[in-house]
């Protein structure tokens, strides 16, 4: 089945996300060309993550959270980020001015 060009471009962006940081959904969304498109994000990430490879632990909320419960991804997510340097504070968010992914590039139009 193709894939659309929004799905494409969302699957390069978080392939793009470097180790040791994150980005969030709606980040995702907009650097992919459509900023209102946090869930799509969440979808394409539940489809697409195995198929592709996807660093889909290096994606969380906009509050720097995870948002997976514990036990359904979200300590697995938390353990991956963690290997790779990430620091969780004393109620389990991530502080995004200093793990949060900063492109150089601008986001595609």
């Amino acid at each position: 089945m193709p894939q659309s060009p929004f799905t494409q471009r969302v699957i390069q962006v978080i392939l793009a996300i470097p180790a040791g940081t994150v980005a969030t959904y709606g980040q995702v969304a907009s650097l992919s060309g459509n900023r209102r498109a946090a869930r799509q994000v969440s979808r394409i990430l539940h489809s697409s993550s195995r198929l592709h490879g996807l660093p889909w632990h290096r994606v969380v909320n906009r509050e720097g959270r995870i948002s997976l419960p514990p036990g359904r991804g979200g300590t697995m997510q938390r353990e991956k980020l963690e290997a790779e340097g990430v620091d969780f504070d004393a109620t389990g968010g991530i502080d995004l001015r200093a793990f949060g992914w900063r492109p150089d590039v601008p986001p595609p139009r």
